[in-house]
């Protein structure tokens, strides 16, 4: 089924970005939001997220419920971060990714992987062992996004901002990777940032 084109020529960033989600819980340090999948994802399901703040960090735990029938889902972020905080330099960044998924002309990946090249990017990026990227504000803020997901997209091609995005496929994971939910097997996937002033 053809998602809507929401950035033609392209479908991207999901059903659920723009959706109205309902708190489930929310307490002290944590919030848990539920989003039901409706048109025009076509198989009845439920996105869970658990939100887990603490004085130094932010953990986000997604989980993707099938409820009939089996469909194949991807999930990440795609959290925006000021390029500069206002006093002092840019944000830097710090990862060392075994690859670079080939971006096309059309922006999606080839499938085939490089050596990763020099910025800036809106590219995919492999960290087998699970994704750890360092955002540094020189003199002000270190903040360290991990997950155990393997794939990264890291954008900087605008001038306010930086991008980290940790995910459980490449970008058109859908069609070329795709993880299969299942009544019994949800796909889960998590982050936590961690930060520390300078």
């Amino acid at each position: 089924r053809q998602m809507p084109l929401n950035s033609p020529p392209h479908a991207i960033h999901g059903t659920v970005r723009d959706g109205a989600w309902r708190t489930a819980r929310a307490g002290d340090g944590e919030a848990v939001i539920t989003y039901d999948l409706v048109d025009p994802w076509p198989h009845p399901g439920r996105v869970t997220q658990i939100v887990t703040l603490t004085e130094d960090s932010l953990t986000l735990a997604m989980a993707v419920e099938a409820h009939e029938s089996s469909f194949p889902a991807q999930i990440g972020w795609h959290p925006w971060f000021n390029r500069n905080l206002g006093t002092g330099e840019d944000a830097r960044l710090d990862f060392a990714p075994a690859w670079q998924e080939e971006r096309g002309d059309d922006h999606l990946p080839t499938g085939r992987r490089t050596e990763p090249g020099p910025g800036p990017w809106d590219d995919c990026f492999g960290m087998p062992d699970g994704v750890d990227v360092t955002v540094t504000w020189p003199g002000h803020l270190e903040l360290k996004v991990t997950s155990p997901e393997q794939w990264v997209v890291v954008y900087d091609e605008q001038e306010a901002a930086v991008c980290v995005e940790p995910q459980t496929g490449p970008p058109d994971g859908l069609n070329s990777q795709p993880r299969l939910v299942t009544p019994i097997e949800p796909l889960e996937a998590a982050t936590t940032w961690t930060w520390r002033r300078l």
